[in-house]
């Protein structure tokens, strides 16, 4: 790109204007200070997307996040959409990562690439590109893209780092059940799979910024608490009543969460776990629970600063 290069001397009053300097120890910690403001633990109902006309609902903390953009978290951006049946919506996010859950429906979405066909419990993800959604019944979708790290650092996406590429739900549940039956699944932390896409063998995730588990957490169990830097949108797929998630900053000596907010499971409905809160999914009903995270974690894995952590009981 040519760039046209002015030999204008810029006053030294323009130069300065904007320039500040913080002794060292009021500004390491942007965070506790609260410059920086912190993610909240914040649930999004189903209800914002039961019933009505065709449209999307952005999970919008942009208030809380103090961004000029619509936010879920830092770098991601939630939202639910409905489309009544027969209807279509047209999505084009300045993203270079989209991610799609049908939560309920069926049909297809237009691309530039073509078309996808979709239905209840597929994924697919879409590298930042107009597409148009065209719903046979009536359709809701979870849908997160990467377009608030765009808007923080300024930037447009330049080239698409991945082809649309679409996870079948028979195909997701039947390697959820595998890993479930696996010998070894009640040493792991979780019982889940994780959707990976081949162009990123560094990251091992479904696109080089988001990461996306889908997971069960089986009757009478809790699933030990863990933490990482990335933050991450959660979805209840399907909960009774009596699961839930723990959530803080701190554990206590016992390996339980210190001060713990709960946050409810209800199927359909939506919440934010923060970026390095300890965290783990409790299911005191006597159903199979499951949930779908997304996270920023695959640009943060690439970063080696997703600092994963997990509690192990002695």
């Amino acid at each position: 790109m040519n760039t046209a290069i002015s030999a204008k001397v810029i006053p030294a009053t323009a130069l300065t204007q904007d320039a500040e300097i913080f002794e060292y120890s009021k500004a390491a910690d942007p965070i506790s200070s609260g410059a920086t403001p912190r993610i909240p633990v914040r649930t999004f109902s189903s209800e914002l997307y039961a019933s009505g006309t065709t449209r999307m609902v952005p999970l919008d903390l942009s208030k809380e996040l103090k961004t000029h953009y619509s936010a879920t978290g830092p770098s991601v951006l939630a939202s639910f959409v409905r489309i009544e049946a027969g209807e279509s919506i047209t999505t084009s996010a300045d993203a270079t990562s989209e991610f799609f859950y049908v939560i309920k429906g069926n049909g297809h979405t237009d691309t530039e690439e073509g078309a996808i066909e979709w239905n209840e419990g597929a994924i697919f993800v879409l590298p930042g590109m107009a597409a148009v959604h065209h719903a046979d019944a009536d359709t809701a979708f979870y849908m997160v893209n990467d377009s608030p790290l765009l808007a923080y650092l300024g930037v447009e996406k330049s080239k698409s780092r991945f082809k649309p590429t679409l996870y079948a739900h028979a195909i997701i549940m039947a390697e959820l059940e595998r890993a479930k039956n696996d010998p070894n699944a009640g040493k792991r932390s979780r019982v889940s799979v994780l959707l990976a896409n081949k162009n990123f063998d560094q990251t091992l995730t479904i696109t080089h910024t988001l990461w996306s588990m889908f997971g069960i957490v089986p009757p009478g169990t809790r699933q030990l608490p863990h933490r990482h830097q990335s933050v991450a949108l959660d979805f209840a797929v399907e909960a009774n009543s009596g699961v839930y998630t723990l959530i803080g900053p701190e554990l206590n000596a016992d390996g339980s969460i210190k001060d713990a907010i709960r946050v409810d499971w209800v199927k359909g409905a939506a919440f934010v776990t923060p970026a390095g809160y300890w965290h783990e999914h409790v299911n005191e009903s006597n159903a199979d629970a499951y949930v779908m995270p997304i996270q920023d974690a695959g640009l943060h894995s690439y970063l080696r600063t997703l600092d994963i952590q997990f509690y192990l009981e002695d």
